[in-house]
């Protein structure tokens, strides 16, 4: 916090543009408590020199007021918070600014009879003194009202300036959290696709070292796509599509006729863009709760709709034998959805089918 009122103190436009509406401040209230004083009848009237000397004394008054205010501000935000304390931070800084404005007033009192004529009041006349007495008070009561403006408007500057810092500084934060977590969201993704297929590649070489050898390359083209866009938080659905298809053919050398594929894109959306492996972690998600089988194979569906959005159908054959299931590949996917957008993918299931229909993003 302390930051915010030490660049202010260095911003050399505020502080001229704060003493000059100080300046503006003085006059207004001076004529505000008096509008009819002898001092306003008379004021063009004295010579120009006098005009402008009482301009300068005007504008170095407020200048002073002005600093002493910035500078009280200053000091107190090392010693009494606004945010923990405010009711004390407002009182003390409040008779500072007070006690500042008597002592420059004190300094003012010494130095203007020498710089401005006066009249003569040796004779102690009592209506010339009562006259000076309740200018004397106005002039305090001015400067203590001017200063308390002005404090005012330093504080108000002060918090508006903290707040912006403090929103710029927490937007930074959420974003820095969001790319970490989304970061943390795709290392989820590695270890479960590569040791799924490891154990299977393992069995292959074994048994079929040509098709070991297929299953390998097409396992590396996986794993390079996986290292080559780990850092990104879209990718098109033409990418996706080129990277379900060495997917695919993992998946038919595992289970065979068990699984039918259906891909149905429109042209249009192919450059519309989606988290990556949101493909990948739907088919896994699918293989893994239901039965695969020649008679009954099960049927995956990937298509896009008319309202832009991408829909992934699978048959339901659910296993003899459940599962107990984290819901990872699930819950990583509407993770990343409600990181990257307020649109989130919606899910639909009854005993035939079970349908996930994923927004997708234009360029």
């Amino acid at each position: 916090m302390n930051s915010t009122r030490e660049n202010f103190l260095t911003n050399t436009s505020k502080r001229i543009i704060f003493v000059i509406s100080a300046f503006l401040l003085l006059y207004l209230v001076v004529y505000l408590i008096d509008p009819f004083s002898i001092y306003w009848k008379t004021f063009l009237l004295r010579p120009t020199e006098q005009i402008m000397l009482d301009f300068m004394t005007s504008l170095l008054f407020c200048f002073m007021i002005s600093e002493s205010s910035m500078h009280i501000g200053t000091w107190l935000n090392t010693k009494i918070s606004w945010t923990h304390r405010p009711g004390a931070r407002f009182a003390t800084e409040a008779v500072l600014n007070v006690s500042a404005v008597l002592l420059i007033n004190q300094v003012f009192g010494l130095i203007c009879p020498y710089l401005f004529s006066a009249p003569d009041t040796a004779d102690n006349n009592p209506l010339t003194l009562e006259a000076e007495t309740r200018e004397t008070m106005q002039w305090i009561l001015v400067s203590m009202v001017l200063s308390l403006m002005i404090m005012g408007i330093h504080i108000g500057n002060y918090l508006v300036e903290n707040w912006k810092n403090e929103a710029i500084r927490s937007a930074e934060l959420s974003q820095v959290a969001m790319e970490a977590e989304l970061q943390s969201l795709k290392l989820q993704i590695d270890p479960h696709f590569v040791f799924n297929n490891l154990s299977v590649l393992s069995e292959l070489i074994l048994e079929d070292q040509h098709v070991g050898y297929e299953y390998a390359e097409n396992f590396s083209r996986i794993y390079r796509y996986l290292l080559v866009n780990a850092k990104k938080d879209m990718l098109t659905l033409d990418e996706e599509l080129k990277f379900l298809e060495p997917y695919r053919f993992l998946i038919q050398q595992r289970f065979g006729e068990g699984v039918q594929f259906s891909i149905q894109i429109d042209p249009r959306y192919r450059s519309y863009n989606l988290p990556p492996l949101t493909l990948q972690l739907l088919v896994e998600n699918a293989l893994k709760h239901n039965q695969t089988n020649k008679k009954n194979p099960l049927q995956i569906s990937i298509f896009t709709t008319d309202a832009g959005q991408l829909q992934v159908e699978n048959s339901r054959l659910p296993l003899s034998k459940v599962i107990p299931s984290s819901g990872i590949g699930i819950k990583n996917i509407n993770r990343r959805y409600k990181l990257l957008s307020k649109h989130t993918p919606h899910i639909y299931q009854d005993e035939h089918i079970y349908t996930v229909t994923l927004p997708l993003f234009k360029p």
